[in-house]
């Protein structure tokens, strides 16, 4: 099983937001361990035919890439969500079915990997190079809180969606 704690091991303030996100990713790849190819794809929820273990793990992937390379570091957007549209919006999510689980959740944990050494290296106060929707550039602190929600939200996702596919819960 992953190991995973929210217990960080300084009290500093970065210390703590980064053992937070690290231990709500931890949590969404607990969540997939064991389950099998065909489960990994399957949507249980008849009105939310993209919500896949798949497309969840996808998805987080790739809000990470978002809020960090593009808004944050003020990159270019690439992969799936260049092709987000209003009939689409989630694209991530809806392509994440071809992908087999272990290849995302590696995927997933080498851009953590990543995003774990530029948290190191920008003060908390720094400000996103690309403003939110109401004009504001929101700091890096904002930025990883916002990821904490995302993600432990979605783990709420995780553990009905694994729960309703092989009756797995309480990781």
């Amino acid at each position: 099983m992953t190991p995973r704690t929210d217990t960080p091991p300084t009290w500093d303030e970065r210390t703590q937001l980064i053992t937070f996100l690290d231990y709500a990713r931890d949590t969404a790849r607990a969540k997939c361990e064991g389950v099998s190819a065909d489960d990994a794809r399957r949507a249980p929820l008849p009105n939310s035919p993209l919500m896949t273990l798949c497309g969840l793990i996808s998805h987080l992937r790739w809000v990470e890439y978002h809020w960090f390379q593009v808004m944050f570091l003020g990159e270019e957007p690439a992969g799936p969500l260049t092709q987000a549209s209003d009939d689409d919006p989630d694209p991530e999510m809806r392509t994440a079915v071809d992908i087999p689980l272990p290849q995302l959740l590696a995927e997933y944990e080498e851009q953590s990997d990543r995003y774990r050494r530029l948290l190191s290296d920008h003060d908390l106060n720094s400000r996103a190079k690309r403003p939110i929707s109401d004009g504001r550039h929101v700091d890096l602190r904002w930025v990883i809180l916002h990821l904490i929600e995302e993600v432990s939200r979605h783990n709420g996702h995780l553990d009905i969606v694994r729960e309703l596919v092989d009756g797995r819960t309480g990781v």
